[in-house]
Formats: structure tokens, sequence, C-alpha cells
């Protein structure tokens, strides 16, 4: 007596789940240019390591007598994996069963991977194309009814969602055409991004249609649109790309809450000094420059893992290490608003510091902030609302935090460089310059009365600069240790990395306070 037969009954099962929605559907994924999603499980993961969950389910057409004829598998695909030999949750879309939509899967698969990376905490990886919510609107007719959104047992998975958030890192990739619930579990990440073929929308085209807007995908949710609206982290060219990105991101962060971000052996003096930083700061506070260069010379050579590029650009957010060491770092970038905190800026802020604070990460933060956004576009915005926001969200921060002033530190966002109330290193450069107000503006309304009896208002003017200038030295205040240490820019990197080894068993474990929400 042997149960071959049930095994090759089993594998006959399986040859069909493998087979997705048959050959047709396939080719018509990949003349989209897009792979199928068991391709994207291989492509993403170690190999040999993918043990698939649930991989015969799906709706089974049986004959006469009762025998099994063909199997439509469940278009998720989901199971455990490993990434750079750490353990991991993975579940894809597959879009050639019913293109991705829910009425071809089968629930309970999406909302136990969720729960699988909850409770055995582990990072989760979403491969998304589809709608991934409740169906088409022909599911009404197919099943006799409506599904009322969060019906009875249906927030499971809203609930594991948000659980996860402060548990375990989630990372999404938007792989094609991504609507609804599925745009949802897309923006409900740490770290998403998307290629720039696909699109990303609440809903596509043929109901914006109703609307009266008649859009095409890319032109009513391309990556242009979403990664400078900030619902998208970043936009790649090709799907062997976003997951390179999806493993980079994950080796900056632990396996949850519970452990520690792993250190890397670095091949970088952390004594290095970079001779061009004494020239990095122009001396006219009215020119910019670029920032980028000087996060590469500050970090381990090609650390840096930059973090929504395209949105909020007066601040630079991104993921980096110092002696090999993890931390996440902010840098004002002066070519975008001259620094200042805009209120994209702002909810940037917020949604990075609440991911360092999850996952235990030391922050950096290199300062040259003029202070808020003024103006009518910034009232509009509600810009202060923002502002105090992330002030609030910055001074809840209990993880370590050193703040370098490169240049600007003025006004409100000024006083938002580190959390308020406990310890924080900070060092200023001699091209430091703060007060409450910038002098070049502000001249004219505190000298107004004395501008206006002059001769000359124009060399008024001049001669109260040239004086107030010689009283705002940065010298000046450390005298007074309102600034603690002014600092040559070129010992930077050997003073970060050794505020990166203070803070190493500083770094606590479990859940934060507050944890992230997207």
């Amino acid at each position: 007596m042997t149960w071959q037969p049930e095994i090759e009954e089993l594998n006959r099962r399986r040859k069909m789940a493998e087979a997705m929605g048959g050959p047709d559907k396939v080719k018509r994924q990949h003349d989209g240019g897009r792979l199928t999603v068991r391709e994207r499980v291989l492509k993403l993961v170690d190999k040999n390591s993918f043990h698939e969950v649930g991989a015969i389910a799906g709706r089974g057409e049986y004959d006469a007598k009762g025998d099994l004829v063909t199997l439509t598998p469940s278009n998720c695909v989901m199971g455990r994996a490993e990434i750079d030999g750490r353990p991991v949750v993975v579940l894809g879309d597959d879009f050639t069963v019913r293109g991705g939509s829910a009425d071809a899967t089968i629930r309970e698969k999406p909302i136990m991977a969720e729960r699988m990376a909850n409770e055995l905490r582990l990072p989760i990886i979403r491969m998304i194309e589809g709608s991934g919510g409740s169906g088409s609107v022909k599911t009404i007719e197919t099943t006799g009814r409506a599904n009322l959104p969060g019906g009875v047992g249906g927030t499971q998975l809203y609930d594991l969602t948000a659980q996860n958030l402060g548990l375990v890192p989630v990372v999404a990739l938007g792989l094609g055409s991504v609507a609804g619930l599925g745009a949802a579990r897309l923006a409900a990440s740490h770290y998403s991004v998307m290629t720039k073929s696909s699109a990303m929308f609440v809903a596509g085209p043929p109901v914006v249609a109703r609307l009266g807007e008649k859009l095409e995908k890319r032109d009513l949710g391309g990556w242009e649109i979403q990664c400078k609206a900030g619902a998208v982290d970043d936009a790649v060219d090709t799907e062997e790309e976003a997951f390179a990105a999806a493993r980079r991101f994950l080796s900056y962060l632990p396996q949850s809450v519970f452990e520690v971000s792993p250190r890397l052996r670095s091949r970088d003096d952390p004594q290095r000094r970079d001779a061009k930083l004494i020239n990095v700061i122009p001396r006219d506070p009215r020119q910019a420059y670029k920032m980028r260069p000087i996060v590469e010379m500050l970090f381990d050579k090609g650390s840096f893992f930059e973090m929504g590029r395209w949105f909020g650009r007066p601040i630079i957010t991104g993921l980096a290490r110092l002696d090999g060491l993890p931390v996440a770092v902010m840098a004002s970038d002066p070519v975008f608003s001259g620094g200042s905190w805009t209120a994209d800026a702002c909810a940037k802020i917020i949604r990075f510091v609440d991911m360092a604070e999850t996952f235990h990460l030391p922050v950096v933060y290199l300062m040259d902030c003029p202070g808020f956004a003024v103006g009518l576009e910034a009232e509009k915005t509600a810009t202060i609302r923002w502002g105090v926001r992330a002030m609030a969200a910055v001074n809840q921060c209990r993880a370590p935090w050193c703040t370098v002033i490169l240049r600007n530190a003025f006004g409100v966002a000024g006083v938002v460089h580190q959390p308020a109330g406990r310890y924080s290193m900070r060092y200023a450069w001699p091209s430091g310059r703060w007060g409450s107000l910038p002098l070049e503006g502000g001249i004219e309304a505190a000298y107004a009365a004395e501008v206006t009896a002059a001769e000359d208002p124009v060399a008024k003017i001049a001669e109260i600069d040239e004086r107030l200038q010689k009283l705002r030295s940065p010298f000046r205040t450390a005298e007074a240790f309102w600034v603690e240490e002014i600092i040559d820019p070129r010992e930077t990197r050997p003073l970060l990395c050794d505020f990166a080894r203070i803070a190493e068993p500083l770094r606590g474990t479990g859940m934060a306070a507050l944890t992230m929400r997207p």
C-alpha cells in the first residue's frame, strides 16, 4: 500500500497552479514588459529559499465523477523566503488571474501573510499589481450580494497592516496597474517603490471619466505624480531595480522592533577627513549649494540610500552607515526654497522620524534651515500646522540624535533641530548663522525709523548690517555656551562615527510608544 497516487495528484495540482492564468495570459504579461508573480518572487529572494504556502488554493472544476479537471489558482502567491540570508515573508498579486482582482483570490491568503509577518516578527515584502479589493462590479452578480467594506470579518487585513507598521519592516512594490485597496497596500509601508511604467490610483481612468476627467493611466497616476505627491517613495526603470531597492532598504533595518539593525563591516576609514569640506559652504548666504555631495563625503562611501527624493524637496531623507552602523539621515537642501520647511517637507519629516523611532535608528541631521516657508502659498498649505506636527515628531523621538549646523538655523523651525528636553550631540560649522530672523529683510523692519530718517537709506542699512554681522558671529554664541562646539568641517565624519559608536549600545528594542503611521 502506498500514497503515491495522492502524491501524483498533489504534483498535478501544483503544476496547474504554477501555470497561473495560462500561457496566453502569461504571454500577455511578458508582452507588456512585466514579469509574472512567480518570476518576481524568484528574482527577489535568495536562490532556492522560497517556501510557498497555499500553493494549490484556488477554484477547481470537477467532472461528473468528482475528479479535478482544471484548477484556477488564487491570484495571491505568498510564503516564506530569505533575503541575504535573513528570513522574510513575501506575497505577490498574480495579474494573469483576473487582473489581480480579489474576486479571484482567497482573502485568507494575504491575511495569513500579514499574520505570519506579525507573529513570526519577519519583514514583509508586497509585490502589488491589481486592485486587491473586493473584486469587480461583476462580483455582485456572481455572489448575489454587495460587500460592505469592513463588514463582519472584513477588517482583519486592515488591523494586521496597521499593526505591522509598528512591528516589522514593510516594503511595497508597485509593478503594474495598482488601484483601490492595492494602492492602499502600496502606501501602507515603510518604503514603497514603483516602476516607471506602472500607475497607481484610488480609481482608474474609467471611473474617473464618469467625473468628467478623461485621462490615461500614467497621466492619472504615473510615477511623476505619485512620487512628487509623496504617495510613493521612489520610482525605478525596471522590476529588477525595484527588487534591488527592496533588498537594500531591508539591509539597514532589523527583523523586527525587538532586534537591532545589523552592523556591517566598513572599508571606509572612520577617521577620514575630506579636504573639500572646508570649501563647500559659500560665503554669500544667498548662494545655494548641493547637499548630496556633502552627505557622500560624511557617511560610509556608497552607503547613502535616499528615500522620497521627489517629495518635500527642501529636506533630504535616507539611510546610511557610519563605520558600518546604520543611521537615519536628514539633510537640508538649500536648492529648494532655500532649505526652508514647507508643508510637504514637514510631512516628509514626520513620516521619516516616526520610522527612525519605530526601528530605534540613531538620527543625524545636517541642518541648513532658514525657518518655515513664508508667503501666501505657505499659508494656504497650513505650513505652521504641519510644522508643529513635525516639531512634535522630533520632540517625541527617543532615538539618539546628532545635529550638525552647516549654515542657517532661524525661527521656530530652527528650534526643531533636535529633540527637546534631553541631551543630543550638536556641532556647528564656522559657516553657521542663526537667530530669530535672518538679518536679510529683518533690518528694514527692526530699524524702520532709523532707516527712514537717514539721508541715504541704502547706506544706512549697509551700515547696520555690517555692525550686526560682527555680533552675529558664531564665535560670540560659543562664548556664551549657547552652542556647544564649533568644529572644522573636516572633523565632521570622525565625530559622526564617534556618535554612531556611542549610540550603538543605546539602541533600544521593543515597541515604540508612538508607532509609525504611513
